[in-house]
Order: structure tokens, then C-alpha cells, then sequence
């Protein structure tokens, strides 16, 4: 068991290490697209790599989601295990529209053995969510 300082310090170690092993700039918060984000995930659970669709406008929301819904047959083929909710619940109890895919082996943001792994999960699935982006941007941003 950690205290608070020590898991807190465990997780930026976590980030600080990720960004040094892997420098790369991610699309991430840089959309263009209000509420449209791409996120890593890393807990004392699970790893995923997210889409998220948080518009503060709810119908924006439904239409964001609603487009890539129609996207994704082209998604799952170039991710296969990409799952959509749309009713995902966040730890804080928030719900919102999260495509996702997650980390299948075991992962502990506090178990360092197992942070080599997630980082080539990271490093294989966000490009192409990335690139899945870019490709159909201009489609997804007619949503709204």
C-alpha cells in the first residue's frame, strides 16, 4: 500500500518516464473540436487509450458520437478492439461518450514491470487513433 505522496509520485514518475521514453507531440486536447479529445488512461486497474466526447452542449455530443457511430466500420478496421459507450461512467460518477480501447494484460500504474508494456500499447494504438482523425476530420467536425 502507498501512501498519497508515494502513488502520486509513482504516477508522474509513470508520465515523466512514458514522455521520455517515447518523445512524441499527440494530438490529444489539439482537435479543433470542443469536447473531442484523445487521452492515455493508466490507474492502479487498467490502461486504455480514449476517444472522448464531452461537448458541454448535449445534442453537440449526440452528434459527435453519432458520426463517428458512423465511422465505425472503418474504426474497427484499423482498430479492432476500439469499443464504443456511450454511457461510460468516469471514477468522479461523470457520464460521457468514450471510445476506447483497453490495456489487456495485467497493469498497475505502482508495479514499474508493468509500465514497459503499456507504453508500446500507447505507442501502437493512439497513432492510429490519430491518424483515424486526420483521415476523416473534416467528416466529423460536419457533425456540428
Amino acid at each position: 500500500m502507498f501512501s498519497k505522496e508515494e502513488a502520486a509520485k509513482l504516477r508522474k514518475e509513470f508520465w515523466t518516464s512514458f514522455g521520455k521514453s517515447f518523445p512524441r507531440k499527440w494530438l490529444l486536447y489539439n482537435t479543433k473540436i470542443k469536447g473531442f479529445t484523445f487521452k492515455f488512461v493508466a490507474d492502479k486497474k487498467k490502461a486504455m487509450v480514449c476517444l472522448d466526447i464531452e461537448h458541454p452542449d448535449e445534442i453537440a455530443n449526440e452528434l459527435l458520437y453519432d458520426q463517428m457511430i458512423s465511422l465505425r466500420v472503418l474504426l474497427e478496421t484499423e482498430i479492432p478492439d476500439v469499443i464504443f459507450n456511450e454511457a461510460y461512467e468516469l471514477e468522479s460518477g461523470k457520464v460521457i461518450r468514450r471510445i476506447y480501447v483497453n490495456f489487456d494484460e495485467k497493469f498497475n500504474i505502482h508495479n514499474k514491470d508493468t509500465w514497459r508494456n503499456c507504453y508500446e500499447f500507447y505507442m501502437d494504438v493512439m497513432p492510429k487513433f490519430e491518424l483515424f482523425f486526420y483521415e476523416y476530420e473534416d467528416f466529423i467536425n460536419q457533425a456540428i
